[in-house]
């Protein structure tokens, strides 16, 4: 992949923050970019780590795509964590072998893979959890100035209405913060849609709980675009390149 564009800043920027400002590798992935010769500045190449792009510079990668770390997209089953497990518990990354794989072969991550979860969803619950080592996807899903929502689906105990959805609609505090608006549609049978555009910790089962209702069951099931869809629980496969894409916004 090459990927080539003219600075258009107001001021002369380092390489490596430009590189992740624009989506293309985190700063520590352009710095060893810059390392192995295969950033080039107006043709010429670059291997200073402070170096410097100024304005009008056309910056090019070449000899190869920019590093980008692995993200793997996995129906995660209740009794795994999505974090760092704490003594007794399974974390969800061992669930990436060869036998769960769906979809085209490739290889499955090493056990020393630095796999975060870009979004927790606990042990009691099941659905989409991306594990992941790029650090510019990370920040598009769960850096502090994301947008991207989140869709939930929730089986309760306790009875609907219209109150209790107006409270979980926009009128619910946690911790002494006012929650951001949510759009909270029921499906029947004690069942509802949740779409967030936060991620407290244990934000939809404490919500319920303030209006009476207790959760049996909570599915991820969408993360902005990327769909669950028919990926068996307990399963995974690689996030594509498009995908990553329109994680990214571009």
């Amino acid at each position: 992949m090459g990927w080539t564009k003219v600075f258009d800043g107001p001021e002369a920027a380092r390489v490596n923050k430009w590189l992740a400002h624009e989506g293309v590798c985190s700063r520590r992935e352009a710095e060893a970019l810059l390392a192995a010769g295969q950033v080039t500045i107006d043709g010429e190449t670059a291997t200073a780590p402070g170096v410097k792009i100024h304005p009008g510079q056309r910056l090019a990668l070449v000899g190869g795509a920019a590093p980008v770390g692995a993200t793997y997209v996995l129906n995660k089953p209740v009794g795994y964590v999505s974090a760092q497990p704490e003594p007794g518990q399974i974390p969800a990354a061992r669930l990436l072998t060869s036998a769960n794989l769906h979809g085209p072969a490739l290889p499955a991550p090493s056990r020393e893979a630095r796999l975060a979860p870009l979004g927790r969803l606990d042990q009691d619950s099941r659905g989409l959890l991306l594990l992941s080592e790029d650090g510019v996807l990370a920040k598009a899903v769960i850096g502090p100035h994301s947008d991207l929502d989140k869709e939930y689906l929730v089986t309760v105990t306790g009875a609907i209405d219209a109150g209790k959805l107006s409270l979980l609609r926009h009128g619910l505090s946690l911790d002494g913060r006012v929650l951001k608006p949510a759009q909270v549609t029921p499906l029947g049978a004690g069942r509802l849609r949740f779409v967030l555009r936060e991620g407290r910790k244990r934000q939809i089962r404490r919500m319920c709980a303030a209006v009476g209702l207790d959760v049996s069951d909570l599915a991820r099931v969408r993360i902005g675009p990327l769909s669950l869809g028919d990926l068996p629980e307990g399963r995974w496969r690689a996030l594509t390149g498009g995908e990553r894409a329109a994680l990214l916004g571009r």
